[in-house]
């Protein structure tokens, strides 16, 4: 692990999530692993899911997909389970380091009990569950709007937010993809290669790709140029005084015309036409 999570202070968070909204909420580490939920228990419809090698395969597997898709957009995401069921999950991002998961589930969101049912049996099929155990189940479970979700899910990205600014995780410094993501932060807008970084952490180049793709879902020479288009969408938008040649070589692009050639291949807009319609959408949200 290359966080280490309060879970004292973890607990306390996760059970005034569920006593607001109801819906179970659960920790993973950037690993995939449970660290704690609330309630402790798994509810019947995933305990008898999970009675068999299949369903307990199939809902791991499941797990880990949705963290990793949510690892790799950097957003939260909404999605039905391997058992028909809605869960959501939000990332838990220090600096540019995902290092956990929140995760909210899981919730009966059909019109009817008994379109709910259909759906699931046909989720479910290849499976091998008991289905005597698996509709009582259902069935004890509430219906939940979506846009009850909707809302909780708003929380659930809140709650992870608040967790990181209190420090209930914290990192292990010492560790290599903290100490690169740091090393990464301070030095993105400078001319780098691979090879120098790979030098500095005295790694080949192999394993500094592995640790990039691991940690960010993309080598190093794509990582940094994400980060410095982010930071050019963040001095567009927050800085009209400057020009875009200007921005440009803040952002670690000494050549203007070949920042813009960037920006329009990764953005799908020139800067300028960002800039121009940021500014609109901004003037259309304060009239």
């Amino acid at each position: 692990m290359i966080s280490t999570f309060d879970l004292v202070k973890l607990h306390s968070l996760l059970k005034d999530f569920y006593t607001l909204t109801r819906i179970r909420i659960c920790v993973f580490d950037e690993n995939f692993n449970e660290l704690a939920s609330y309630p402790e228990s798994l509810p019947l419809f995933c305990r008898t899911l999970r009675a068999t090698p299949n369903g307990y395969n199939e809902c791991r597997e499941c797990d880990a997909r949705s963290c990793s898709y949510a690892a790799k957009t950097k957003n939260t995401y909404t999605y039905r389970c391997c058992a028909g069921m809605t869960e959501s999950i939000s990332p838990l991002i220090i600096g540019n380091l995902v290092v956990g998961y929140l995760l909210l589930g899981h919730v009966f969101s059909y019109q009817t009990r008994e379109e709910g049912w259909e759906k699931i049996k046909g989720y479910t099929e290849k499976l091998e569950v008991d289905y005597i155990a698996l509709k009582k189940a259902c069935w004890e479970r509430p219906l939940t709007s979506e846009d009850y979700i909707k809302s909780a899910t708003k929380i659930l990205s809140a709650v992870g937010i608040y967790l990181c600014m209190e420090r209930m995780v914290s990192l292990h410094q010492e560790k290599l993809p903290v100490s690169l993501d740091t090393f990464l932060q301070e030095h993105f807008t400078e001319d780098l290669t691979s090879a120098e970084i790979a030098s500095h952490f005295k790694i080949g180049r192999t394993r500094l790709y592995e640790l990039c793709k691991q940690n960010y879902g993309r080598g190093p020479a794509k990582q940094i140029q994400h980060m410095r288009l982010e930071k050019a969408k963040v001095l567009l938008t927050e800085n009209s005084d400057l020009s875009i040649s200007e921005i440009a070589y803040q952002c670690g692009y000494p050549d203007y015309n070949y920042f813009i050639t960037v920006f329009h291949r990764e953005i799908g807009i020139s800067p300028g036409k960002y800039r121009e319609q940021i500014s609109h959408s901004h003037s259309a949200t304060t009239t």
